[in-house]
């Protein structure tokens, strides 16, 4: 029978044989925390490889992705759908091995990691989770929701802020189902990091409300496993198990330095480490033995199954609450969710209101909130500005799990992570608010969000100059394009409360990537439409005014710009001129459509166009071509009453009035 460190080396060789074939690659942190994942893997991971999307299986998160052949290694051995071949295409073209782990590609892989610190705030998500279900779901006699999220770190993780804001966060929250492994192996790329990474690291968690195990060998697998076993006994709050390690364990010649993090062993000391740790086996070949020992298929099945029969006990006595925790979990809208939003649009166009947009975000949340439970909101310390806390908003806390509002205070980076958690777990729809400018902050994990194609509502409010006094610092220019260009990124900027709730429906049904909904802090008019403008909002750009026959000037638009717009078409129309407007909430929506109708919101035949958006001017060039014009920022803003600067930054009819003419007389 296998000793631990046999089964433990079975990882360093698989890792170091990975990487050396790629040509590529980190063996360091692999071969450093091989003992600690098979302590955790053998003894303490609850999952199923025959079934990776098990609702009540533990999550495993390695933040220091750059590791990943670790993971991969695990998955292979304890008997995933990952084979050998996958492992000798690591970092290959379509492998499912890709350098970094990534959401979707390989079975049994809970998160893309990569981006130092993402990966535990996104295992923060994960605790929280757990901890929101668990407590709206679990009954006396009936515990439904049960599970642990495992995260290695390593020192980058930590010097990452972000680290800071997810940590601080999950300590006020009390998550005690969160377990993190820090890798203190003292190196990084540059070499002993104890030239710029001295914290008190201990110290430091313990100083969030975490509990601390310290100081554990992290090669001594009794060590490790007394310390998770401390671990999993605190349930009040989250631990951080901190572990001495020596970069690249095994070997002899590289390790304990920063050339083992990320570079190939190579072959001569691939040789040696083979000698070092006596592993006599031909690269990716392991023993039948330590395939027997490593592989949790049946203990995987049975725990499920176990758990399937724990459900069908909570189906009999609970239904209702059964029924809709399924429904959740499967990430399946109430069947009914189209009907009651068409409902909200109509109410909103019968309304009429004129009220700021982030107020018109806060309606569209009061129709929907009630209908939805799975959302699950927040804002960066800036409730009160964006509007994101409706009349049934409960804050969770440490003490009570059972709320559907999260007061992130200022983190906005940790915010946008914690929520792609909370995703990729099951079971919620998050949003969460900042100021639009603030989204800079974030845009990592913004970013990584589209890259899993994760349902992350990003509710971004004082959407631009027209935010006024508080002057440059806080007027979003470049953000709008620059968010636009994400790939898998949806963006809506509604012109009014009707459009505000088509973005929010858009927003909640669309399961494939995250949703900015860009919001003004001033009022913006209502907008009147027939039957077919409504239906047409959700086609992200639509003709919202028109003249007889063919247009010969087309007025582009989004958000509070869209009133200019319409009040130059009067003007036009006025003077016989034949112009349309074109409301655009969203782009990436808009160019989704087919191209008959692209080609009739925007005939190519017309060519004289002007757009409106007070934000960089050159994005919308793409639009109104090289006869076109673009009323937009070229600039930073300034501070003063946002009706100063948009006349000073020509964001009035009269400017717009004035470059229509100007585009028809060229």
């Amino acid at each position: 029978m296998p000793s631990r460190r046999e089964r433990a080396n079975a990882l360093r060789a698989l890792s170091m044989d990975a990487v050396q074939q790629a040509k590529s690659g980190h063996p360091g942190a692999p071969m450093g925390m091989a003992d600690i994942a098979e302590v955790l893997w053998n003894d303490y991971m609850r999952h199923n490889p025959a079934n990776p999307g098990w609702w009540n299986r533990d999550r495993f998160v390695l933040s220091n992705g750059h590791g990943s052949m670790l993971l991969y290694g695990l998955l292979h051995l304890t008997g995933y759908d990952m084979q050998v071949d996958d492992l000798r295409n690591f970092r290959q073209l379509h492998s499912r091995t890709p350098g970094h782990p990534e959401y979707g590609y390989t079975p049994g892989v809970e998160t893309t990691t990569g981006p130092l610190g993402q990966g535990l705030a996104n295992a923060v998500g994960m605790a929280l989770a757990e901890k929101v279900l668990a407590a709206q779901f679990n009954r006396p006699g009936h515990t439904l929701v049960d599970h642990h999220t495992y995260c290695f770190v390593g020192d980058g993780c930590l010097m990452e802020g972000i680290s800071h804001e997810a940590c601080s966060l999950a300590g006020t929250l009390g998550l005690g189902k969160l377990v993190v492994f820090y890798d203190d192996n003292g190196i990084s790329i540059d070499g002993k990091v104890e030239g710029w990474f001295t914290d008190d690291t201990p110290a430091r968690f313990r100083a969030y409300g975490w509990h601390v195990v310290a100081d554990v060998d992290g090669h001594d697998s009794a060590a490790v496993d007394a310390a998770i076993r401390e671990a999993r006994d605190v349930t009040d709050r989250p631990t951080l198990i901190c572990c001495k390690t020596v970069i690249g364990f095994g070997a002899p010649n590289a390790c304990g330095t920063h050339g083992v993090h990320g570079a190939p062993l190579g072959e001569d000391e691939i040789r040696a480490t083979r000698e070092f740790l006596k592993w006599d086996h031909a690269p990716f070949e392991l023993p039948p033995a330590v395939y027997h020992d490593w592989d949790a298929r049946d203990r995987g099945a049975a725990a499920e199954a176990q758990w399937q029969e724990a459900l069908a006990d909570y189906r009999r006595a609970h239904p209702e609450l059964a029924e809709e925790f399924e429904r959740r979990m499967r990430g399946d809208l109430p069947a009914t969710f189209a009907e009651h939003a068409d409902e909200l649009l109509h109410k909103a166009a019968a309304a009429g209101d004129e009220v700021a947009s982030r107020k018109a975000s806060q309606q569209a949340l009061e129709g929907f909130g009630p209908y939805l439970p799975e959302l699950i909101g927040g804002s960066a310390d800036l409730t009160g500005s964006n509007n994101t806390k409706w009349s049934g908003s409960t804050p969770v806390t440490a003490e009570d799990g059972d709320g559907n509002y999260i007061f992130y205070g200022v983190r906005e980076f940790a915010m946008t992570a914690i929520q792609s958690g909370l995703a990729l777990h099951g079971g919620f729809v998050p949003y969460g608010g900042t100021f639009l400018v603030f989204s800079d902050y974030a845009r990592n994990a913004v970013r990584m969000a589209s890259l899993m194609g994760q349902r992350n509502i990003l509710v971004y409010t004082h959407d631009s100059i027209g935010l006024g006094e508080d002057g440059p610092t806080h007027q979003p220019v470049e953000q709008l394009p620059s968010l636009r260009m994400i790939p898998g990124f949806s963006l809506w900027r509604p012109c009014d409360a009707v459009e505000t709730v088509a973005a929010w429906r858009a927003a909640i049904e669309r399961r494939d990537g995250p949703t900015a909904l860009v919001l003004s802090r001033q009022g913006l008019p209502h907008q009147e439409r027939d039957g077919e403008q409504l239906a047409a909002i959700r086609r992200g750009g639509y003709i919202l005014r028109d003249c007889d026959g063919e247009p010969e000037l087309i007025l582009i638009a989004t958000g509070a710009e869209v009133a200019l717009a319409t009040g130059a078409w009067e003007q036009l129309r006025a003077d016989g001129v034949a112009a349309r407007v074109v409301s655009m909430p969203s782009v990436d929506v808009f160019e989704q459509q087919d191209a008959g109708y692209q080609e009739a919101v925007l005939p190519p035949a017309c060519t004289r166009r002007v757009a409106v958006e007070a934000a960089a001017a050159e994005y919308w060039y793409r639009f109104v071509g090289p006869r076109g014009r673009v009323i937009g920022m070229t600039g930073f803003g300034e501070s003063a009453p946002a009706g100063d600067l948009f006349r000073h930054f020509g964001f009035t009819v009269d400017n717009v009035l004035a470059e229509a003419r100007r585009v028809l007389e060229g």
